[in-house]
């Protein structure tokens, strides 16, 4: 395990109104990451068991550290596992319901500062972008065997990029005469693709294209909303579950499905509009400002 600091948790005093009035015995973090939510849970509660799971075998070392050295002995549960296992990671452990959940998507600065991860497109790391790195598949195994029409749609679709078409062909012919293996290699195709007007601005005009490719790496918008649906279902009678999401597709997925099961009768949408960070969070912590979180009520136990 590497020595970077540990990633700091977005909109904790968000997320800890939404919970402590509720009776909570279960607690689970979906996406335990260094184990920050976890770790504000249990300083705020008394009893409540918090189950935490990851499938970042480095996130889960740090987090499984972090916890056992904070004093709180039997009440933390650490998993690497995938949050679409939940039913099963819960039946495993004989917790037949849960009070609260949540899913802090995206990417931490854990992914983020180190290189050789191959999230950011800083250096010349290689192009991994996996979070479970047991995964066959990587960015540049996307990036060098798909074909032009399925990296557009990738770009396109995951990244909402503009100029997904030029940079789709770019990639394809810079392939041809020499692999793409590290993020500047990429990053050196990108901007040679997007026309000169756009590569200016506050936001790296890589941006959009690394993030769909971790998308696709990570198959992350697929799983998410069977595994939400999954989560909601686990909750007790006014159980919480929370998404804190970062970029628009996931939280239209997330939004979307709230409503779905908000029509059923059985939930109650608590964020009409999605909670945001404060103005002193941002300039703490610069990379929550895109971030929105989402809270839905579990109302009671028919299906």
């Amino acid at each position: 395990m590497n020595s970077l600091r540990f990633h700091e948790p977005v909109m904790v005093e968000k997320v800890l109104s939404y919970v402590l009035g509720i009776r909570m015995n279960v607690f689970v973090d979906c996406t335990l990451g260094d184990g920050g939510h976890t770790l504000e849970i249990l300083r705020a509660t008394r009893d409540t068991l918090v189950i935490g799971i990851d499938i970042d075998r480095e996130a889960v070392a740090a987090a499984r550290e972090r916890l056992t050295s904070s004093g709180f002995p039997g009440r933390a549960v650490v998993l690497r596992e995938d949050y679409r296992n939940l039913p099963h990671v819960l039946a495993r452990l004989g917790v037949p319901r849960i009070d609260a959940a949540i899913f802090d998507l995206g990417v931490s600065s854990r992914h983020l500062d180190d290189p050789e991860r191959g999230f950011t497109y800083k250096g010349d790391a290689p192009l991994d972008m996996r979070m479970n790195p047991d995964s066959p598949k990587t960015a540049r195994d996307i990036i060098m065997n798909s074909s032009e029409a399925e990296l557009e749609r990738i770009i396109r679709e995951y990244g909402e990029e503009r100029f997904s078409q030029k940079i789709a062909r770019a990639i394809v012919e810079r392939r041809s005469v020499k692999p793409i293996e590290t993020a500047s290699d990429l990053v050196e195709v990108i901007l040679k693709a997007i026309p000169g007007r756009f590569r200016g601005g506050r936001l790296h005009p890589a941006r959009r294209t690394f993030q769909a490719l971790r998308i696709a790496t990570n198959d992350e918008i697929s799983k998410l909303g069977n595994s939400l649906q999954n989560a909601f279902y686990l909750l007790n009678p006014a159980g919480k579950l929370m998404v804190i999401s970062y970029h628009s597709l996931e939280d239209r997925v997330v939004k979307g499905l709230f409503r779905e099961l908000e029509k059923t009768g059985n939930a109650r949408v608590l964020t009409k509009k999605p909670d945001r960070p404060s103005e002193a969070e941002v300039a703490r912590n610069p990379r929550s400002r895109s971030a929105k979180m989402r809270v839905i009520e579990r109302r009671d136990l028919s299906w």
